[in-house]
């Protein structure tokens, strides 16, 4: 058993590069028209959620 502590940082950078990485190869797939018709629905679905949010994000952060 390992007793060794990964400290939180190091933790979060390292969720963070393997999510950074999927996310590219995610685009790269889907700029090659490799992702279902299905996925594709959802990233654009997903896209449009995030664009509409945008305007209310942005605009309670600046009351």
């Amino acid at each position: 058993m390992n007793s060794e502590v990964i400290p939180r940082e190091e933790a979060f950078a390292n969720a963070r590069r393997i999510l950074d990485q999927a996310r590219a190869r995610r685009d790269r797939d889907r700029a090659a028209g490799r992702l279902p018709a299905e996925i594709e629905l959802v990233c654009r679905r997903l896209e449009r959620q995030q664009r509409a949010a945008a305007p209310a994000i942005e605009h309670h952060a600046a009351a």
